[in-house]
């Protein structure tokens, strides 16, 4: 059967990809969504991991808006700070000396507003505001969540590549990038310039970890580092206490603090990974990151195979690093691919008459011919995938078969 993505053709394109599905043994025909990041492929660890991350907490604790008063960060439960602090040393991804400041928020989404307020309301609020670029393609959350409250501090401005504006700026660097696992440094380059660096995929089984991270604003995520999407648990590292002092502000009139009881969980989980990857019994398992780059090598090494044998699509291509914390070369395997059809269709399009849902290139501020698929669903999910993928052919009809 000839799958019908006619309107995902250009009218101006000489060249037409047909798509054809092969004969195949699909067990379901259900629509499956890979535009979400949503982490639940480490379920199966975490439950064979039994009563080791469980917290009880009986109805009389944890009822006071504060954690610790004399605090910065007075919502910051002080286990957190230090499971934060201790995993971070123990992985080598980021400095986290004593004059780092540590501020925790209901994930980094809204991490990212606070930061936005703290770097903006400092400029003159007579002036217009603030541009915030990142370089495409770019996290397609970034121009919503600029834009979302309207500010009249700061304001979204698009491609950091093409920005050419003069004076203050906000340039939001994401390493490995989201959408195409690129390691990314800062584009713009310019006096006035504030960076952001958002590192939620700066964990070993997503990149090869090369040194420790030492920016002045850095964005890190439960849901990424660890697959707790759930419990809402971000963080920031940041040097200049002014930022962090504004950061908490700001999350003081948003949302009172961060729920205690998240703090906790995401304190008990963070404890055990360290643990368990300071633990050099001959006999021990495999701690957390090592099965999760395991598990990520193998899906990647599956998902290059069928992207290589259909001829549709083209995925990048990055180089082998020395992972500082496995203690050998090891291949990037980003959170998400970044899937290219070869012959300039809307990739999106093409992938939902095989009922698979992505997110096109064109919220990444791309053309359309890219599309970003997860890689972080339950195997049930992925081995779907690749069976609906491995069941496409291209062919060009141009007069050349």
């Amino acid at each position: 059967m000839v799958v019908g993505f006619e309107k995902a053709v250009s009218a101006t394109k000489s060249v037409v990809t047909s798509v054809k599905k092969a004969p195949t043994t699909l067990s379901s025909d259900r629509v499956i969504n890979f535009a979400r990041g949503d982490p639940t492929m480490y379920e199966s660890y975490w439950r064979q991991m039994g009563e080791k991350c469980t917290v009880v907490i009986s109805g009389h604790n944890l009822m006071s808006y504060f954690s610790n008063g004399g605090h910065f960060c007075w919502f910051l439960m002080p286990e957190l700070d230090r499971a934060i602090r201790r995993l971070h040393c123990v992985v080598g991804n980021a400095v986290v000396d004593d004059d780092r400041y540590i501020v925790v928020g209901n994930g980094s989404t809204q991490l990212f507003q606070a930061v936005l307020y703290a770097l903006s309301s400092s400029y003159d609020p007579d002036t217009e505001p603030l541009s915030v670029v990142a370089a495409a393609p770019f996290y397609s959350s970034y121009p919503e969540e600029t834009e979302f409250l309207r500010s009249g501090l700061y304001k979204w401005a698009g491609d950091a590549y093409s920005f050419d504006k003069d004076g203050a700026y906000i340039e939001v660097v994401t390493s490995p990038n989201n959408p195409d696992g690129a390691i990314r440094e800062a584009v713009v380059n310019r006096d006035g310039g504030k960076l952001i660096h958002d590192l939620a995929y700066y964990w070993p089984q997503y990149t090869p970890i090369t040194g420790k991270a030492d920016n002045d604003i850095m964005l890190f995520t439960f849901s990424k580092a660890t697959g707790h999407a759930g419990s809402r648990i971000g963080w920031a590292i940041v040097k200049d206490i002014a930022v962090a002092t504004k950061m908490v502000k700001f999350m003081e009139l948003s949302s009172i603090g961060v729920s205690k009881e998240s703090q906790l969980r995401a304190a008990k989980i963070l404890e055990v990974i360290s643990d368990d990857c300071q633990n050099s019994a001959p006999d021990k398992e495999e701690n957390f990151f090592e099965y999760g780059q395991r598990l990520m090598s193998d899906r990647w090494e599956k998902l290059r195979e069928v992207v290589k044998r259909n001829g549709v699509f083209s995925l990048p291509k990055y180089p082998q690093d020395y992972c500082n914390f496995i203690g050998k070369y090891t291949d990037p395997s980003p959170a998400f691919a970044w899937l290219k059809s070869k012959d300039g269709l809307n990739c999106d399009n093409l992938l939902r008459e095989l009922k698979i849902v992505t997110r096109g290139g064109t919220n990444f501020g791309v053309d359309s011919n890219y599309t970003r698929i997860s890689m972080l669903s339950p195997d049930e999910e992925f081995n779907l995938l690749l069976e609906r993928l491995s069941a496409i052919q291209g062919t060009i009809i141009n007069g050349n078969n």
